[in-house]
């Protein structure tokens, strides 16, 4: 069986580090891990983890975030992956930092990488894990927080956090949404 599991993020060294590129960061820490590179392909850069009988298609798209979802339409025509078999890794400014939420579907809350995903695939009923940045900007500020670097607390914790969502990703395949939103949700 295979399963698309999709980083959001920007491409450049200039996103490289920044809150809007969390999606990004899970997945590179799940290739170093697992001992797998990505590559460019088309539309994202691709990375292929068999984990337990299972393949995992892991995607960075290279559209940068508000046209993610072509990358993700055409990863799941091209590895004939099912809606349910699609979990998203988003940033999330309603979620304090470092908090997970995962949902087996819901809106896009204003992330413009949702909506274009919604857009491309004509559903909101996909799976997606949500890790909070926080909110921590003046009125007006919103585009300059997502798109600056983590604080130095943030950066002392991370690693940590980013640990728990490569444990629900590796967790997905055999427990599905609706298991690893039991299991890793309050952590």
């Amino acid at each position: 069986m295979k399963y698309l599991i999709v980083g959001l993020g920007n491409i450049g060294d200039e996103y490289a580090e920044t809150r809007h590129n969390i999606g990004f960061k899970v997945l590179d820490a799940l290739a170093k891990a697992s001992n797998i590179s990505f590559y460019e392909d088309r539309r994202a850069f691709r990375a292929e983890l068999k984990h337990k009988g299972r393949t995992l298609i892991l995607i960075k798209p290279t559209t940068y975030m508000n046209l993610s979802g072509k990358a993700v339409a055409y990863w799941m025509q091209q590895e004939k992956i099912p809606l349910e078999n699609l979990l998203i890794i988003a940033d999330d400014l309603a979620l304090p930092f470092g908090k997970i939420r995962i949902r087996a579907k819901g809106s896009e809350g204003g992330h413009n990488g949702l909506k274009s995903i919604t857009e491309s695939l004509s559903t909101q009923d996909y799976a997606r894990l949500r890790f909070g940045v926080g909110n921590d900007f003046a009125r007006g500020k919103q585009v300059d927080y997502v798109l600056g670097e983590w604080s130095d607390e943030e950066k002392a914790q991370i690693d940590d956090r980013i640990k728990v969502c490569t444990g629900a990703i590796l967790s997905f395949p055999f427990v599905g949404i609706t298991g690893i939103m039991n299991q890793f949700n309050n952590k």
